[in-house]
């Protein structure tokens, strides 16, 4: 395997996994809170292995050619943000994300999971970010450098999920006060909301 083509593969997944986006958002919000940190890390970077990988076979021309299933996923994808963006706000305005129950049962565990899920493969840009724009990077290597390349990539991934995941504990002093929650809340709340217009307002494709 070609080190310095694997590398090539970590910096250009790093660059577009790391970009401030709903997925992010979501994980840091369940690192401070500490709650089923592994299961979200693990859903967040397996989601995007398997389409780096599905990128990097040549999926992600079908994608690229297939604009309905785009703008289906925009429509989808708005619908969720604009529900979990309201959800945010009104724990924003309730102050209860901080004084939220531990909720680390079964059914909690689904919800999460449900949630990740959402999040990694209701986001049309993923697909674009993913499967066309790493998979055509990739197409500038044959053989096993290409695929030296996708595991850059996935690189990348596992080790950002990891450390937002679990490195979000180092901001736990600062959300002791429950008024850092109700502005992480609020901000989120903004956040998913403009995402929500912007899928709205754009076509894809």
């Amino acid at each position: 395997m070609s080190f310095a083509t694997a590398t090539a593969g970590f910096v250009a997944g790093a660059g577009l996994i790391i970009a401030i986006g709903a997925q992010n958002a979501f994980v840091l919000r369940q690192g401070l809170q500490r709650r089923h940190v592994g299961l979200v890390a693990a859903t967040c970077a397996l989601g995007d292995v398997a389409l780096i990988v599905c990128g990097v076979a040549g999926v992600g021309a079908l994608v690229h050619e297939w604009p309905a299933l785009l703008q289906a996923l925009r429509f989808g994808g708005a619908a969720f943000l604009a529900a979990y963006g309201l959800l945010a706000a009104r724990r924003a305005w309730r102050g209860s994300g901080a004084l939220a129950p531990a909720g680390d049962g079964e059914a909690s565990r689904r919800r999460v999971l449900l949630a990740c899920l959402a999040f990694t493969f209701l986001n049309p840009h993923v697909y674009l970010d993913t499967m066309v724009l790493l998979g055509s990077l990739s197409t500038r290597y044959a053989g096993a450098t290409r695929w030296a390349f996708a595991a850059g990539a996935c690189g990348a991934s596992v080790l950002w999920f990891a450390t937002l995941g679990y490195g979000a504990r180092l901001l736990l002093p600062v959300f002791r006060d429950p008024r850092a929650w109700r502005v992480l809340d609020a901000s989120m709340a903004v956040f998913m909301l403009a995402l929500c217009l912007l899928l709205l307002l754009r076509p894809l494709g």
